[in-house]
């Protein structure tokens, strides 16, 4: 099998470019590289496993995937050193394709890890006014495996969108970075244009090495950014960063508690996260789930029944008689609709004339995500692809030839450290004072509003502003409610990727989450 190759970032000798070889960029050498992976095997999906990502990535996706154990033993003089500062280095003359702008972007690699060579690629795209008087804010998409860049940066908050040719940008009008300087970072190593050097990387996957990378490359690249240091900081991300965004709050917030000692303020100043459509809770999140299928007419009664019977929620390991209705209830009943955003059309046509499938294990499913162009992955792959557009985005430096994709189903695999609760994670964060909203779109049965409400129902939490709508001009914009320690809200008519399907409403949402107001009641 064909692995893709990861570039080396500045100053890296060493890239792996097959999983059964590495190419030394000084001699052009290649040689054995120190895991053979075999065959990929896909995961049969089922309710208690990490969420696929929302797009079939192909068998030669990036896979070199980053370590996370390694780092267990965290030391904050590990931390503390920092990369020849290259900000000007990384900053974007201007993008192919691209309208003229007046905000400043850059972008490149940080390394996170220079025994195994792991390097993380961000893109930061500076507020339209005022860069100086507005707050930082790191967008994290999940998968696990899934691009920010992709996702976050191209379909949902970021000032770009990419044409049905992939051959231009046009602007964003709800881009956020109207109020705020925008920080995508793809990750883990191995997601889009991040990389590893070391492919028994592989089989680490999980978690707690994703928050570590995290935490490293924040304090490497402030170190890059030092205008960055002390600004307002916020963490937002959707799905799977349901798991990211509160473990690297919860790891800065650790960090932070470690320098007080020496510093009279952190310079990571984090003042809280949003997050959407989120991964929370096991349990509670299947339970909703589910519940979301029959109540929308997705399954039948009969079938509702059977999962609810065969089932167990509290289980990591599902039976086979629960794999076997789950199945039923994805290829016999939901029909071919897209599962993220269950009352827009799909995208029919790939570019090369198939419809896009993702399998889990021995389940064939055609699933994509939708919006008001369906096809948008098909735009950003072929945009990232081009040669001009890596060389302006300083990525893939190196120039080896590999298919740059969404995401990469691969990772799912080696996920070996998927909390099951984050429920303990949120009690200590809303404990230290942290702002913190859970937003969801209302049309998404893959981490559904129903599934949310469940979990966050257990945290317990006081009410203070009781359920109302809040409004988009002079129209609904969803319904929320005001917690002692956190917001809770809907966007009505939105799917998975909020910002997508719902740009103006996931905008005001936004919006008055940075100014810490309650939601417009009129």
């Amino acid at each position: 099998m064909t692995l893709t190759a990861r570039n080396a970032g500045r100053g890296e000798r060493w890239k792996c470019y097959e999983l059964t070889s590495c190419h030394d960029l000084k001699t052009r050498n290649t040689v054995a590289c120190d895991f053979p992976l075999h065959k990929q095997a896909w995961k049969f999906f089922s309710l208690h496993s990490p969420l696929p990502p929302p797009l079939s990535a192909p068998m030669a996706a990036p896979l070199l995937f980053s370590s996370f154990f390694l780092l267990l033993g965290f030391r904050h003089s590990a931390l503390a050193s920092s990369e020849p500062a290259g900000q000007e280095m990384d900053r974007i003359s201007a993008l192919p394709g691209q309208p003229p702008v007046a905000f400043s972007q850059y972008s490149g690699y940080v390394t996170v890890n220079e025994e195994h060579g792991r390097a993380l690629f961000y893109w930061l795209t500076e507020a339209t006014a005022s860069p100086e008087k507005k707050p930082l804010v790191l967008w994290l998409n999940g998968g696990p495996g899934c691009s920010s860049v992709a996702y976050g940066a191209s379909e949902e908050i970021g000032p770009f969108r990419i044409n049905r040719t992939g051959s231009s940008l046009y602007m964003n009008n709800y881009s956020w970075n109207r109020v705020a300087n925008l920080l995508f970072l793809e990750s883990p190593a191995g997601v889009g244009f991040s990389y590893t050097n070391t492919t028994s990387d592989l089989k680490d996957s999980g978690d707690n090495r994703t928050a570590q990378d995290a935490l490293v490359f924040l304090v490497r690249w402030m170190a890059r950014f030092p205008q960055y240091k002390y600004r307002e900081f916020y963490i937002s991300g959707e799905s799977y960063a349901g798991h990211y965004v509160p473990q690297l709050a919860k790891k800065v917030h650790d960090y932070n508690k470690g320098q007080s000692q020496s510093q009279s303020r952190p310079f990571i100043n984090l003042k809280g996260f949003i997050v959407g459509n989120a991964v929370t809770d096991n349990y509670y999140d299947n339970m909703g789930t589910v519940s979301y299928w029959w109540t929308h007419s997705m399954i039948s009664d009969r079938t509702y029944r059977s999962i609810l019977k065969h089932c167990n929620f509290s289980s990591t390991k599902s039976s086979e008689k629960c794999d076997d209705w789950l199945s039923y209830a994805m290829n016999r009943e939901f029909g071919n609709i897209d599962q993220y955003s269950i009352y827009t059309p799909s995208c029919l046509k790939l570019t090369n004339g198939t419809l896009p499938v993702m399998r889990f294990g021995n389940t064939l499913l055609r699933r994509r995500v939708s919006g008001y162009d369906p096809c948008t992955e098909n735009y950003a792959e072929k945009y990232y692809n081009r040669r001009d557009v890596q060389k302006a985005l300083h990525a893939n430096i190196t120039g080896i030839p590999y298919k740059w994709t969404a995401c990469s189903d691969v990772l799912i695999k080696y996920w070996k450290d998927g909390e099951i609760s984050m429920l303990p994670t949120y009690k200590e964060l809303i404990s230290a004072g942290l702002r913190i909203w859970v937003f969801s779109g209302d049309t998404d049965s893959v981490v559904p509003v129903t599934a949310t409400r469940f979990s966050l129902r257990h945290l317990n939490l006081s009410v203070k502003t009781r359920w109302y709508p809040w409004y988009s001009g002079n129209q609904v914009g969803g319904w929320t409610e005001v917690y002692k320690g956190l917001t809770f809200a809907t966007v009505r008519g939105a799917g998975h990727e909020v910002p997508l399907f719902q740009p103006k409403r996931a905008f005001i949402l936004f919006k008055y989450f940075l100014e810490g107001k309650q939601l417009p009641n009129s």
